[in-house]
Order: C-alpha cells, then structure tokens, then sequence
C-alpha cells in the first residue's frame, strides 16, 4: 500500500501540563500514528498549544500558539482538517468563555473548508442556552461526531444532533500504552516516605522527590508485553521486608471548605489505624493538586505506628509516567477522572469521588458508583469500601475484566475513521 501523507490539526486543553488532558493528546496521537499505518497515511500532527514549544519536545510534533489567531488560521488553512477534543472541551462550568474558543475554533476550519472532527469529547455541562443553536450549528457540519459517554450523546441530542451522527466511544486513554522501555523490563523506581512538614517549607515547583528521604525501592521489574487485563502489580518486598498495599490517591481542591477532602484524610486515617498501608499521592495538575495532598497529608498526621506509610509522586515528566505509577498501585481512591481512567487501562481497582457528572459516567461504564461526592463523602464508608477492594481486588478484576478489554479495544475508533476518512479523501 502506498502511504498518503496528511496534516491534522489537534485542537484541545494542551500544554497546561495537565497530566490527564496530556494523556488525552498522547493517547489521540499514538492512535492516529497507529491507525494511519494500518490505512496507509502519515498523518502529521499539528498541535494548538498553550506552551508551543513544551509541546514539541514532549511529544515531537508541530505545534502553535493556541491564543495566536493567525497562526491558529494559518495551521488550519495548511492542514487537511481539524480534530477537536478529547476532554471536557464543551461545557460551560468552569467558565463562559470556554465553549466559544472551541466552537470558535472549528468554525474557522469549517469557514476553510476543512473536514472537522469531534473526538471522543465529554460534552457539558452547557447551563447557558445560548450556546445549544451555537453547538448544533457547528456540530451538524462536522464530518464525524464521538463522545466519551451516552450521557453527553443524550445532550447532544437535546440541542438538535442527530442520534445516528453520534458515536459514543471510550475515553481515549483508555486506549494509552504505557512507554515502551517499561513495556518491556523496567523497575519500580523508588517510593519516597514524607513528612508533611517537609512539604510545607518547599515551593511545589521546585520540590522534586530526590528532596526527599528515600525508605525503599521495588527490586523487580516487570512485563507489560501484551495489554493487560489483569493489575500488573506483583507481590514484591520493599528494604527486605513484605510490602505494604499501596493506595493511589488523586485529589483536587473543590469545596472552599475542603469538607470532601477532610472526609477523605478522616477515612483514611481509619484505614490505616486498622491495616498497615502504603498513602501514594499523585497529583495529577500541579501545584493545586499537590497542595490539596498536601491538606490531607497534614489531617492525617502521623500515621506510622502501625507501620503505615505515606509518600508523593512527583517526577511526572509525561503521562505515561503517572499511568505506570497507577499500575504499581493496588487501589486508586480518584477525584480526578484520569486517575480513574489510568487504573481502569491498568485493571486497578479503583474507587471514585465524584465532584462532576462525568465521574459518574465513567464509573457507570464499568457499572460502578462514586464512593462518595464532594458534598457527600462518608469516612466510614471510605474505609469500609477501600478495605473491601484491597480484601476483594482479584473479584474486582475478573467481574471488570471484560468491560475493560472491550473499552480499551473501542479507544481507537475515532483514530480508524479519521485515517479511513483522509485515507479515501486522499
């Protein structure tokens, strides 16, 4: 087959160093390298990025300024169509000015005559009327149309989409490998246990986790040769002695009293005052993040007379690194939709904090629910339910198996249409 080259444009939350929306991008563009080997294209990226130039050098592709309108049009006008997403790109909850930017932005390419498509995007929620004839507008000249979940299908629905001109698809991440030199035969790069107080006297930008004393490291490697459908995390010791279960924890600030975030260090503390474990922190948009782990790291005080542990991840120089610290995790506890995501790819049970309906949504893919929400979070049942998955976590991968090979399989199909599409057009 001779290979057609192509430019695609890639319009998305990008270069806010945001290790989900990272994800995101990284996911979209191994598929589309994939999928446009398997459909005979080279499909050349062109990024619009916050940062241009972090951009580049993180993931080798072209990227522009996605503030500069003339180099945004001159992108487009140069490319051979524009994607749009993935992410929670069209909703208005964290600010009005959202949506036009990205509706703003397909319809310059729509205006060059470029095909557009949506991918894989979580849509709302959109509380402004205003903007549904504006989405229906843009979306009806949109080559191809997929969604993250039914329940943003259903919204599209309402604003005038046609039912059949949407396809509801996994969130792509789902689809992300982890880097391949871990694939094949990596170690576990080593825990650090912190004290909160050291935490505090460091700025977050400048903290690394060399600062900090290293207790263990994990001596053995492992083999990620094929997808995997079951928790890639072995038995293993660490300083010589049986390892503790390690908790991922991903929190975010929300409330502006941090009640969900107090209820979580107070469950927390439960757990630990019954069963020794491990507290992995791994915040995912730093410094906010880091300092929410921060709030809870404090509540909590010291945890060490039972042998517990606490300790922070924060080497993540692309997102692959943040999914392989979830996959050495024995259970992930997310507020975060991609730490959520990043434990279903790696089959790591997992127990949700909803803040946002769209971590609702992702958990009723795997027919799951939150085990609390921001306004709501019980620290009885947290730590009743974090000890159920840690005694139960094979149960939980054999009943979540399947439903995530069959995600995982989806992630790509909005890649395969995109390569067939310039495929044919080429």
């Amino acid at each position: 087959m001779v290979s057609t080259s192509k430019t695609i444009v890639i319009s998305g939350y990008y270069g806010f160093k945001n290790s989900g929306d990272e994800a995101v991008l990284k996911s979209i563009l191994t598929a589309l390298e994939q999928e446009g080997k398997e459909a005979g294209v080279v499909i050349n990226p062109v990024v619009l990025s916050i940062d241009p130039e972090w951009t580049s050098a993180a993931y080798g592709v072209k990227s522009v300024h996605r503030m500069k309108l003339g180099e945004v049009r001159a992108a487009i006008k140069a490319s051979d169509g524009l994607i749009s997403g993935g992410g929670s790109l069209l909703q208005d909850a964290t600010s009005p000015k959202t949506i036009p930017y990205y509706l703003g932005v397909l319809k310059i390419a729509q205006w060059l005559g470029k095909p557009t498509f949506i991918y894989a995007q979580g849509v709302g929620p959109v509380n402004r009327k205003l903007f549904h004839p504006m989405i229906r507008s843009i979306f009806r000249k949109c080559s191809y149309i997929s969604v993250r979940d039914i329940q943003s299908g259903e919204l599209l629905q309402s604003m005038g989409i046609s039912k059949e001109a949407i396809h509801v698809v996994p969130d792509p991440v789902m689809g992300l490998p982890l880097a391949e030199a871990e694939a094949a035969h990596s170690p576990v790069s080593a825990m650090e246990e912190v004290n909160p107080a050291q935490i505090d006297n460091n700025p977050a930008s400048e903290l690394k986790e060399t600062d900090v004393a290293s207790v263990s490291s994990i001596e053995e490697d492992r083999s990620f040769e094929e997808p995997p459908l079951q928790s890639t995390r072995p038995n293993h010791t660490i300083a010589g002695v049986d390892s503790l279960p390690v908790i991922g924890i991903s929190v975010r600030y929300w409330n502006p009293d941090r009640k969900e975030l107090k209820a979580a260090a107070e469950g927390l503390r439960a757990l630990a005052e019954q069963r020794a474990v491990h507290l992995r922190f791994l915040p995912f948009h730093q410094p906010d993040d880091l300092e929410a782990s921060q709030f809870i790291a404090n509540v909590l005080g010291d945890i060490s007379r039972n042998g517990s542990k606490i300790s922070f991840y924060l080497d993540e120089k692309q997102p692959q690194d943040m999914l392989r610290e979830v996959s050495r995790c024995d259970l992930i506890l997310g507020m975060r939709l991609h730490s959520l995501i990043y434990a279903a790819n790696q089959c790591v049970p997992l127990l949700g904090i909803s803040y946002d309906p769209k971590i609702d949504h992702f958990l009723k893919r795997l027919e799951s629910r939150p085990v609390g929400t921001s306004e709501l979070l019980d620290a009885e049942v947290l730590k009743h339910q974090l000890l159920h998955l840690l005694d139960e976590a094979e149960a939980w991968k054999a009943e979540h198996g399947e439903q995530i090979a069959v995600l995982k399989h989806e992630a790509a199909l909005p890649a395969r249409h995109i390569a067939q599409y310039l495929r044919h057009r080429g």
